[in-house]
């Protein structure tokens, strides 16, 4: 892939036909914007919304990580779609109700034609799957696996949302019923080399206690960031997927203690309590390479 993916702790969901909430939207403070062209927007009002989300992606795309999620293969319209929105200032586009991995090769087809229509890099724009259908989720892996461009993906449950649908899941209010799924689907991304996967959803506007519980669950599973649909649940979110200080300096020091211990001819040390070994080394390296990429350390 000609650019690396990006840490995306958080990304709000924007309807693409309103174009004052999508340039409002950056002040909230998420890592990322995705405007809508699928479900919040009628469709009698998705070629104006077309035109607004093209012109905010090309005023806005430069100072922010902008994504589209588009209409699904099944529906034909996907490449109207992308036709309009496929410039410099686009990060990613959002593929919906993902039928298997014929749709991810699809989606990278179509646009590598309009990424050269519009004179932009072949294969600089990331492909996140919607995995919504019972198909889908069992073959995560394959979908993960059949674009290079594939990343920021992972699964997303929410109260009576396409995957409840299609499961017959029963929400409630600790998720536990998707626990499995989202386990699941996660070690799938792993596998495929997804380097920062992304889950969600959580509807519930004013609990946000209970949100915070769900992104913590998220984050210890090995998520790093979530979909949300409501601006108060950005701060949040982005709080429980920053690395605290406390966690940046024990892997700061947990790494040097290794280096030394390798120059005295071991690999295996206590540190504050516990054994460790060079097996760590790489949690360690992700860890602060995450922190650095959000600007927490150099």
């Amino acid at each position: 892939m000609p650019i690396d993916p990006k840490p995306l702790r958080t990304v709000l969901y924007v309807p693409g036909n309103k174009p004052e909430w999508m340039r409002k939207a950056p002040k909230y403070g998420a890592d990322g914007l995705v405007f809508d062209l699928e479900d919040s927007v009628p469709p009698v009002e998705r070629p104006a919304a077309r035109k607004f989300v093209r012109e905010a992606l090309l005023e806005m795309g430069a100072q922010h990580t902008l994504l589209v999620r588009v209409n699904g293969i099944d529906t034909g319209t996907t490449a109207d779609d992308l036709e309009a929105v496929v410039c410099k200032g686009l990060y990613a586009v959002f593929l919906p109700k993902a039928r298997g991995p014929e749709d991810a090769v699809e989606l990278d087809v179509l646009l590598s034609t309009f990424e050269r229509r519009a004179g932009v890099e072949v294969g600089r724009t990331i492909i996140v799957p919607g995995l919504e259908t019972a198909r889908a989720m069992r073959e995560a892996y394959e979908v993960f696996t059949a674009s290079k461009r594939v990343d920021n993906s992972g699964a997303v449950v929410s109260n009576g949302g396409d995957i409840a649908k299609a499961l017959g899941l029963m929400w409630t209010r600790d998720a536990r019923e998707s626990l499995f799924l989202r386990s699941k689907i996660l070690l799938d991304a792993r596998a495929a080399g997804v380097r920062y996967p992304m889950g969600g959803l959580w509807t519930d506007i004013k609990d946000l206690d209970g949100l915070r519980a769900f992104a913590t669950e998220m984050r210890h599973i090995g998520y790093t960031g979530l979909r949300l649909i409501h601006p108060s649940h950005v701060p949040v979110v982005n709080e429980v997927f920053t690395p605290t200080a406390e966690e940046i300096a024990y892997w700061q020091g947990l790494m040097e203690a290794l280096v030394v211990a390798e120059k005295q001819g071991t690999t295996a040390i206590t540190y504050k309590g516990d054994m460790v070994d060079t097996a760590m080394v790489r949690t360690g390296t992700q860890t602060l390479e995450l922190a650095r990429k959000l600007g927490l350390i150099k």
